[in-house]
């Protein structure tokens, strides 16, 4: 009796490890192609610090709200959604290294970022060599984003923000028609390809209504001292200043421009859109100032309440431009990966390019054959610093 029992457990000993050396490993972290029930990968290629980094993780901190929403309800195709996140250090080269390597060793189904103009075009070969789609939700320069040079589309390129020709083409309506300008003082950021485009479509709607620019000026990223070209400017008449450029400097330009005794409306695009502004400038010389952008919190749309409450309980701030931008972004990626059917790159950038009526905080889009939204954008007018009045703009 006793042998037999041996015989048996002896028996079952072996079927036991020969059970455990037939089960597959687990995928290792990270490891391209894992096993379906390791998570739908997403890139996430952000500038986590340097310049833009206020740009940079308040889109992510979107970003994230939306995929913990997602995962809370069940995922999709029923998997979880896994973000790789990554800091670019707001430097294109970066940008350009991590997209590459999102791709080729972490095999990600679509890479979210980069959120300037600069640092997204220079993931566009990445993109486009390896075929997994990229997505900016605020890279907004109108030239060699979805489009190349030759005005061909980039196939695996798209946005879900408005081109600066758009905003510049806003800021000059929105002067002309509603401030009742006729003249106009332009000082630029010469550094950005943003602040250029944004310029360029100013001057030219502006002049072409009928409108005269008195002065132009430029300056460069990092600027500090604005005083001598705002005293230049002082001693002409125009009615508004249009500073296209971003909040880093934008706020020392406006503190300065109103410690002259500048008191004309100074007209911007979304560039201004950071708490930082405030805290340059002083909430004190943020009166009679506008800015083109996405989103406000002043919309009373129910879903934008709704996403404004739920923000404030996740973070302890009010969401601004970028954490909507963020949000639209991730819950647009897992609605298209939804659409899909599958975790193919392919087949997500073919759903992303048959968008139809996407409804975001940032508004309802449909996607154009040229890879960026049709969708309204609104001007917002500040009262020491805070937001005060919205009017939106239809395309």
């Amino acid at each position: 009796m006793k042998k037999r029992l041996f015989l048996l457990l002896s028996l079952i000993l072996v079927l036991g490890l020969l059970a455990g050396c037939s089960s597959k490993a687990p995928a290792e972290e990270g490891e391209a192609g894992a096993a379906a029930g390791d998570g739908i990968k997403i890139g996430v290629n952000y500038e986590k610090s340097g310049e833009v980094a206020t740009y940079g993780q308040a889109s992510i901190d979107g970003i994230q709200m939306a995929i913990d929403e997602i995962n809370a309800a069940g995922g999709v195709l029923g998997q979880q959604v896994e973000l790789l996140i990554q800091d670019n250090k707001s430097d294109p080269g970066e940008a350009y290294s991590i997209a590459t390597k999102l791709m080729t060793q972490e095999g990600v189904v679509a890479c979210l970022g980069p959120a300037t103009s600069g640092s997204f075009k220079a993931t566009i070969p990445a993109a486009t060599q390896n075929q997994v789609p990229i997505i900016s939700a605020s890279a907004t320069a109108d030239k060699e984003v979805t489009t190349d040079k030759d005005g061909n589309v980039n196939e695996y390129v798209f946005r879900l923000c408005f081109n600066d020709s758009f905003q510049g083409v806003t800021m000059a309506n929105f002067a002309l028609n509603n401030l009742k300008a006729k003249s106009a003082v332009i000082y630029q950021d010469q550094s950005s390809d943003y602040a250029i485009g944004l310029a360029e479509n100013f001057k030219k709607t502006f002049t072409e209504a009928g409108g005269t620019i008195v002065a132009e000026a430029a300056f460069v990223a990092k600027d500090k001292d604005f005083k001598a070209t705002l005293t230049g400017f002082k001693d002409k008449k125009f009615d508004v200043i249009f500073l296209p450029g971003y909040y880093s400097e934008a706020g020392l330009v406006i503190k300065q421009a109103r410690e002259l005794g500048i008191s004309a409306p100074i007209l911007g695009a979304d560039g201004f859109d950071s708490p930082v502004l405030k805290e340059l400038a002083g909430p004190q010389a943020l009166n009679n100032v506008y800015f083109s952008n996405h989103y406000s919190s002043l919309d009373q749309d129910p879903a934008v309440i709704k996403f404004i409450e739920d923000f404030k309980a996740k973070f302890g701030t009010e969401p601004n431009a970028f954490h909507a931008l963020g949000y639209d972004l991730g819950k647009y990626i897992v609605d298209a990966v939804a659409r899909a059917g599958a975790a193919d790159a392919q087949k997500v950038t073919e759903a992303l390019a048959s968008t139809v009526d996407f409804k975001g905080i940032t508004g309802t889009f449909s996607m154009g054959e040229d890879h960026n939204p049709i969708k309204s954008i609104v001007v917002i007018g500040l009262e020491n610093g805070d937001q005060k009045t919205t009017v939106r703009v239809d395309p």
